[in-house]
């Protein structure tokens, strides 16, 4: 098939799936309103017609643009990866069959707002076929009065042959300072809405029963100044590291080199991407019961759950792991299980196939 993709290049996400079908054998081309960290593959033809905008006359431009390259490619399919100023410029652009992702934020939040509602019911309606990856996103949808018959669950899952059990990055301990020790990590952007207060709330707890535990904190994000001073404030400097940035290709180290992984979240479409990577990796998980995360992890079982805004609760969870290695290591192996049946990468991207194929003009004019 000849598939033509509209998604953000500087997404991990869209790499991934875009990959994918170009090792399928399509024929694909990709679009995007942002230029890609990444070397895009070869063979895959690649058009860039940003910015990202959401001045109108910037808008209608891009419309344009895209419809000249749809001209010129006439693919059998068209699939947009967002809902919000991506989905808006394929509808206008009334390319079809059209397939639209949405990603989360673009339904769950854009969706009921007063001014944005309009144009993200506008994109659905236009769609020939809808995606996404929680069933609270497939009722969400559904409440913006678009038929079930259209949407359909996929995740954007984990590749379980990449996010596998290993050897202990030992190097990356004597990096972090954190050789021999217990380590906790925590791979959520420094925003708001991850609310790594809470699990730096609750490192006093966890130190005055297991004082050589290392926490590890991950990523970027407006509130680092912040959650440094807190570290400070409670002491707790010494067994703290911020480690910044990282790239994604360097996650299955981090993630053995880690004991515990933990998400404080507080939202999150279905489950969080580095959850389930964690998961995958058989590291045992503790992560807030909030948006579908009690559909993926059992409390005891296949992970930990507390309550959100609650470090009390984070931190007995966080000891009771550290303190019973054979119930630590059940929990990491059933983890692990759940992802490779439920969420794992080539199953999901096989089930989209599949549905590709349903959706193509050829397909379709058999029928």
């Amino acid at each position: 098939m000849r598939i033509c993709f509209f998604a953000g290049a500087d997404s991990l996400h869209s790499h991934r799936w875009i990959k994918y079908f170009h090792k399928q054998g399509h024929l694909i081309s990709w679009i995007s309103l942002r230029p890609s960290e990444e070397i895009i593959p070869e063979g895959i033809d690649f058009y860039e017609i940003g910015p990202l905008s959401s001045n109108p006359l910037i808008l209608v431009r891009q419309v344009f643009q895209l419809r000249r390259i749809l001209s010129s490619i006439s693919p059998d399919l068209f699939h947009v990866h967002s809902v919000g100023t991506y989905g808006l410029i394929s509808a206008l652009a009334d390319f079809h069959p059209l397939v639209a992702t949405a990603w989360g934020s673009d339904v769950l939040i854009a969706g009921k707002s007063f001014l944005k509602r309009p144009f993200v019911k506008y994109v659905l309606r236009k769609a020939d076929l809808i995606t996404c990856d929680a069933f609270h996103m497939v009722d969400a949808i559904a409440d913006l009065g678009i038929s079930a018959d259209k949407i359909r669950l996929v995740y954007f899952g984990v590749e379980p042959d990449k996010f596998c059990p290993g050897e202990k990055a030992t190097e990356l301990l004597r990096l972090w300072g954190a050789d021999g020790a217990p380590t906790v990590i925590s791979l959520r952007s420094l925003e708001p809405i991850y609310d790594i207060e809470t699990l730096i709330m609750a490192i006093p707890a966890v130190l005055a029963k297991i004082p050589e535990v290392k926490f590890i904190i991950a990523g970027a994000g407006s509130q680092e100044r912040y959650l440094r001073v807190l570290v400070d404030t409670l002491g707790v400097n010494s067994q703290v590291r911020f480690i910044g940035r990282y790239l994604h290709a360097a996650l299955p180290d981090y993630l053995r080199a880690s004991d515990v992984y933990v998400s404080t979240s507080l939202s999150d479409a279905g489950i969080a991407a580095s959850t389930a990577e964690a998961m995958s990796t058989s590291i045992p998980v503790v992560v807030t019961d909030s948006g579908e995360n009690g559909r993926w992890v059992i409390d005891g079982q296949n992970g930990m759950l507390f309550p959100v805004r609650r470090p009390g609760l984070l931190a007995e969870k966080i000891i009771f792991l550290l303190e019973n290695r054979e119930r630590r290591d059940q929990i990491a192996i059933a983890g692990r299980k759940t992802i490779e049946t439920k969420n794992n990468y080539y199953s999901e991207m096989m089930k989209m196939d599949e549905i590709y194929q349903q959706m193509s003009p050829q397909k379709r004019l058999s029928h």
